[in-house]
C-alpha cells in the first residue's frame, strides 16, 4: 500500500509464528495501543471463523460470546450501531 511505504511500514509476509508476534508488537508499539493483542496462528484460522478479512469490528460479552458482528470495513463499520451494542452489553 503506498500509504504503508511512505510511512516505512512494510514488512515480509511472515513464515513463522516467531516473526508474526514480532510484526504485531512492533504494531502495537507504534500504534501506541494498550489494549491485549491475540495472533492468530499461522494456520489463519480465527481470521477464516470471524470472517476478519479485511476488516471486522466485534464485541465480546461478558460470558465470552460474540454480542456483536459489525459489517466488513472499513465501508461496514456503523459506529453508532456498534456503540448502542456495547451499550446493551454494558448494561447487562
Amino acid at each position: 500500500m503506498p500509504v504503508n511505504e511512505r510511512d516505512g511500514v512494510v514488512y515480509k509476509q511472515p513464515k513463522k509464528e516467531e516473526e508474526r508476534a514480532k510484526v504485531a508488537g512492533e504494531c502495537q508499539k507504534g500504534l501506541k495501543l494498550s489494549m491485549p493483542m491475540l495472533i492468530d496462528g499461522m494456520d489463519n484460522k480465527v481470521n477464516e471463523a470471524y470472517t476478519a478479512w479485511p476488516d471486522r469490528l466485534y464485541i465480546v460479552g461478558k460470558d465470552g460470546k460474540v454480542a456483536y458482528k459489525g459489517g466488513p470495513g472499513p465501508g461496514g463499520f456503523n459506529p453508532r450501531e456498534m456503540e448502542q451494542a456495547l451499550a446493551r452489553v454494558l448494561n447487562e
